[in-house]
């Protein structure tokens, strides 16, 4: 699929929820389980997102549904492997739906920096 093509597949995803964006960005350094994904999202936003498990579950099963992530037939390390967690991994569409979302953000923060809502610069 040509790189126009992916865009235009990806981009009818947009916008997406903060809560699906965080499951994206969660998978984007590899394959998780639901809690290790649960996990990173309350310590990289800091406990502002948190999921229960029945959000997540039902958050990731429309995510397989739509092919942005995929279920693994096995954990990523066989010394992980706990028949109780189910591992998801980032597809290829997913990868592309959170780059167009993060983007998107973006240029949104960029309007709100125009208009003297956020320094130019980002405040730590």
């Amino acid at each position: 699929m040509t790189t126009s093509r992916r865009a235009d597949a990806a981009v009818r995803f947009l916008p997406l929820s903060p809560q699906v964006f965080q499951i994206l960005l969660s998978l984007a350094d590899g394959p998780r389980h639901g809690y290790s994904i649960i996990a990173d999202i309350r310590e990289r936003t800091s406990d502002e997102i948190r999921l229960t498990a029945s959000t997540l579950y039902d958050a990731l099963s429309r995510l397989v549904d739509q092919s942005l992530i995929a279920e693994l037939d096995a954990p990523p390390d066989p010394a992980d492997h706990d028949a109780r967690r189910r591992y998801y991994a980032l597809a290829v569409l997913g990868r592309d739906v959170a780059r167009l979302e993060a983007l998107r953000l973006e240029r949104m923060l960029d309007m709100a920096r125009e208009k003297r809502l956020l320094p130019k610069t980002r405040v730590r």
